[in-house]
């Protein structure tokens, strides 16, 4: 029960931090990572439902997306952790999917179009091709502009 840091440091870009530990009473080290824990709001489904916001849910999507992708683990556990903290920052109690969405797509839109693409295609449930098309030229406009 009784243990000392040897070492600290940050880690995950500052998110959380890694110490080093040593057990007083046997000497063994160990490592533990701490992070702040927000209070996180609940998620305001399209259907009126609330859950609890789900950081994995949210890394499982960003996973899909960016799926056989030149994206790395780290840059979707960094994108995960930056909208979680964002949203978490927020302090508001309940927050809508679509609000969560949106800054989604924003983030994807800026680390991959495909992604992207992919994203939206999903969240914006495009009825037709000609929806479809539309996003694409938006992409490949706001592109051209630099914007992305």
């Amino acid at each position: 029960m009784e243990t000392r840091v040897v070492d600290s440091r940050l880690a995950a870009g500052g998110t959380s931090v890694w110490r080093r530990r040593a057990c007083d009473a046997c000497q063994k080290r160990f490592t533990t990572y701490e992070r702040v824990e927000h209070t996180l709001p609940m998620v305001v489904k399209k259907d009126g439902q609330r859950e609890p916001f789900d950081r994995e849910k949210l890394l499982r999507s960003l996973r899909i997306a960016c799926n056989k992708r030149p994206i790395s683990t780290d840059a979707l556990e960094e994108t995960a952790a930056a909208l979680e903290r964002e949203i978490g920052e927020a302090g508001d109690k309940e927050i809508p999917s679509v609000v969560i969405g949106e800054r989604v797509m924003a983030r994807l839109k800026q680390l991959d179009g495909v992604a992207y693409v992919r994203f939206a295609s999903v969240y914006k449930s495009f009825r037709d091709i000609d929806e479809f098309m539309a996003e694409m030229d938006e992409l490949l406009r706001s592109r051209a502009r630099g914007a992305v």
